[in-house]
């Protein structure tokens, strides 16, 4: 059996391995027209900003790693041409010298991964306009940022542009984000969004959203950023806009896409063609909640393609049944994490849905370090059911992202998360558990037990609302929401009748529970037009006074 790979770092090299392992015997070929192979993608934001010291660190195996441990035969800067799955071969060049070969395969698999996407914009090929995505990238940037340049422009709020933002922001370069949405982090909910936006202007990065990059101008090397709005100093420019499959060899091969334009692959990774199979960042996956096809470039998810892949191609059997797009994200001591369907998504999909916002300690708050963190939920309306959460904060944020993430997978209901039989110990978590908290919110307000209204609708709407704040008054003086009026949580009833019913009122307090308590009280008071800041003044991303 002869088996053909064409590609080389995360999904390929791990359906490499996982063949071998499979099959001790067969001849296996992996092509890639890059000089790096195995390498840690998401680690090139910190060997630019000198996190990572060796380049060593970031390319995980070399060639003759392969070869000497495995008898895998990996050939590097070899372009791969064109496929051939009649005659089962495939056409590569080698870049250095030109010379062209066929390789022939009895199985394949395409993990030629994907490429940034580069806008037509004036000035775009100038030097020290970037794209980040092999380590040779990196390299360039790194060499930039040790040269003492004082000003980067990030076009594209995504992960790895803050990422690299931030690590830039550490050098000393001072560093602005373009970002053509009103928010940065596309697929967050905007509060989560504006939360960690926020938090990045105190750490001296520009963000400027709803603006869109027109030009790169400079005699040879970029000096200036032409904005919709204005024009920027710049030394160095990373575009990150979002990336593309690697499509073109499947399709003038006969290979089918998917309608996320990413290759379209079975439960078992195989495409349309008899013994071709795709992974990684090329192909299409399935979201778990939908059913429908999408197109999520995961390291994760590659190399979980990968290694399924390898063991289907040695003749054993392995479904992948698809994807809930969980993701994380750390930007100095910020971390934002989603997975499954976003509020926005949600809806989309026709959902009904409810929504919380609960602010919690991430350990006992008596023991010296806690942190807040915040967690949101989307929830089912109709059955119940999770169907996606977002959390941020300085506290740890990737044990309850990764306990969402199993409970949707698993189906779980709001109800089963208030259930949930967590590890509690004060210097590791607290009590009653921040997903715990969460899905009993949200069941209070499947039940009835509440109203709440978010952030966002509170701002865009605050004309409307008549907003008590239930604090102490040295709370509302220290910052509170605009034309909002202060009635403590103590003077409450006797204060009740001062309060309009002929209006909406939003209670409002610093995390939710002092506000859920008066929301308690003035109903049983016979105030039925009330409702409850989610998340309270501490998760209100917009300006308070």
């Amino acid at each position: 059996m002869r088996y053909l790979i064409i590609g080389a770092v995360a999904a390929g090299t791990k359906a490499a391995s996982k063949i071998r392992r499979e099959d001790g015997t067969s001849e296996i070929t992996v092509l890639t027209s890059d000089s790096d192979i195995s390498y840690a993608g998401c680690g090139l934001p910190y060997y630019i900003g000198d996190v990572i010291k060796e380049r060593g660190e970031l390319v995980v195996r070399k060639p003759e790693d392969f070869k000497m441990e495995q008898d895998i035969n990996v050939l590097t800067g070899w372009e791969a041409l064109r496929i051939d799955p009649v005659a089962k071969k495939v056409l590569a060049k080698e870049l250095k010298t030109g010379e062209e070969r066929e390789f022939i395969y009895d199985r394949l698999i395409l993990a030629t991964g994907a490429s940034p996407f580069v806008p037509p914009i004036e000035g775009v090929n100038l030097d020290n306009v970037f794209t980040l995505r092999r380590v040779t990238d990196a390299d360039r940037i790194k060499r930039q940022a040790n040269s003492g340049i004082k000003n980067a422009v990030i076009v594209g709020g995504g992960f790895i542009g803050l990422e690299v933002g931030e690590n830039l922001a550490k050098r000393g370069v001072g560093v602005t984000v373009i970002e053509m949405m009103d928010t940065i982090l596309p697929g967050f909910d905007k509060e989560i969004a504006l939360t960690v936006q926020n938090y990045l202007k105190e750490k001296g990065i520009d963000i400027l959203t709803g603006e869109a990059v027109q030009a790169f101008k400079g005699d040879g090397r970029v000096n200036e950023v032409i904005t919709s709005k204005r024009t920027l100093p710049c030394d160095i420019a990373i575009l990150s806009i979002g990336v593309r499959p690697n499509t073109r060899l499947a399709v003038e091969a006969g290979i089918e896409l998917g309608p996320t334009k990413a290759i379209a692959v079975n439960e078992q990774m195989e495409t349309n063609i008899k013994d071709i199979y795709a992974v990684g960042d090329c192909a299409e996956n399935v979201n778990l909640i939908t059913g429908q096809r999408v197109w999520y470039p995961m390291g994760s998810t590659a190399n979980k393609t990968g290694r399924i892949a390898g063991i289907n191609l040695a003749d054993g059997e392995w479904s992948f049944n698809g994807v809930l797009g969980t993701t994380i994200v750390k930007l100095f001591d910020m971390t934002a994490a989603k997975t499954g369907l976003s509020e926005a998504d949600a809806r989309k999909n026709g959902f009904d849905v409810v929504t919380v916002l609960v602010p919690s300690e991430d350990r006992a708050h008596y023991i010296p370090g806690y942190r807040m963190i915040t967690t949101k939920l989307i929830v089912d309306r109709k059955n119940r059911r999770v169907l996606g959460g977002q959390i941020v904060g300085e506290g740890v944020v990737d044990k309850p992202i990764d306990i969402l993430a199993t409970a949707i997978t698993f189906g779980a209901k709001a109800d089963d998360l208030v259930n949930l039989d967590l590890a509690y110990a004060p210097p590791v978590s607290t009590a009653m558990a921040s997903t715990i908290v969460a899905g009993e919110v949200a069941v209070n307000k499947l039940d009835g037990k509440l109203k709440g209204i978010s952030p966002v609708e509170l701002h865009e709407n605050l004309d409307k609302y008549y907003v008590v704040d239930v604090r102490i008054e040295p709370e509302f003086i220290i910052s509170s929401i605009p034309g909002s009026v202060n009635v403590p949580f103590g003077m409450l009833r006797k204060k009740a009748d001062e309060l309009p019913r002929d209006k909406e009122i939003v209670l409002v307090c610093k995390i939710g529970k002092r506000a859920y308590m008066a929301y308690r009280i003035l109903s049983q008071m016979g105030f039925e037009n009330i409702r409850i800041l989610d998340g309270g003044i501490s998760s209100y991303p917009f300006e308070t006074v």
